[in-house]
Order: C-alpha cells, then sequence, then structure tokens
C-alpha cells in the first residue's frame, strides 16, 4: 500500500501541474526505489551509506525500470501517463523535490533529464525484430 502522506503530496501536485497521471509520480518513485538497490547491489562496499542518484542516472534507472514492468508497452503506458520524453521525468521529479519527497544537491538540475534518450530508442526498439543480412535473404 503507498504511504498516504505520498498520496496527498501527489493529489496536490496532480491539481496545480495536470500533465501527469498520478500513476507517473508512483512509478517514478518506485522507480528510484529500484535504481538505488541496484547501485546498491553493485557497490556492495559503499551500500551501507545512502548515496545520491544523478539526472541521467535516474532516467537510466527508469528505463531499465519500465522496460522491466511494462516489456514492449513501456512507450504506450507512459504516454498514457503524458510522460512523452525524459524531460518529462525531470519535470516530475523536481515537482516532487518541491514538495521534499526527493531532495537535490546544488548541482541537479532539470536540463539533466534533457536528451539523454527517446523513447522510441529506449523502449521501442528493443522490442523491434533484428534487421536481416542480405546473405540471410538469398537463403
Amino acid at each position: 500500500m503507498q504511504d498516504p502522506d505520498f498520496n496527498e503530496i501527489v493529489s496536490l501536485i496532480c491539481k496545480e501541474d495536470p500533465r501527469f497521471d498520478r500513476k507517473a509520480y508512483d512509478f517514478v518513485r518506485l522507480g528510484l526505489d529500484h535504481t538505488v538497490k541496484e547501485f546498491k547491489k553493485k557497490d556492495v562496499a559503499k551500500a551501507t551509506r545512502s548515496r545520491h542518484v544523478s539526472g541521467q542516472e535516474l532516467l537510466e534507472g527508469l528505463r531499465i525500470y519500465a522496460l522491466d514492468q511494462y516489456g514492449p508497452l513501456t512507450k504506450t503506458v507512459l504516454n498514457n501517463w503524458g510522460v512523452k520524453r525524459c524531460s518529462d521525468f525531470g519535470d516530475i521529479v523536481f515537482n516532487l523535490i518541491e514538495y521534499n519527497v526527493f531532495s537535490k544537491t546544488e548541482s541537479d538540475r532539470r536540463e539533466d533529464f534533457t536528451g539523454v534518450y527517446t523513447f522510441d530508442e529506449a523502449f521501442v526498439k528493443p522490442f523491434l525484430p533484428a534487421k536481416t543480412t542480405a546473405a540471410a535473404k538469398s537463403a
């Protein structure tokens, strides 16, 4: 069950900024948790202390998490929630920062979420059939 405070905050955010479905906020929160856990697995020596995740690291974590959760429907699901580009994830993150749900460092900026990947490249291309070679076509 989701934290009631989080749900209340997301309701307030959605009233102020209706571009994104509340499910997008839930997804980003769960995706951040997933990303942090993956970093801890990879860096066992530092696993005991909390680690800040950069915008680009979070985007990569969200990409992996989304593909795991939604497979070939990922882009459709995200688009349905109003999320159509990396900068939309940044807007969601900074909305949560404004309400003190997430924190940021002095160097974190919305621009960190701009143009890291296209949704077609990240969420459609992995499911396209591999291109056949000329040799395979003539066989």
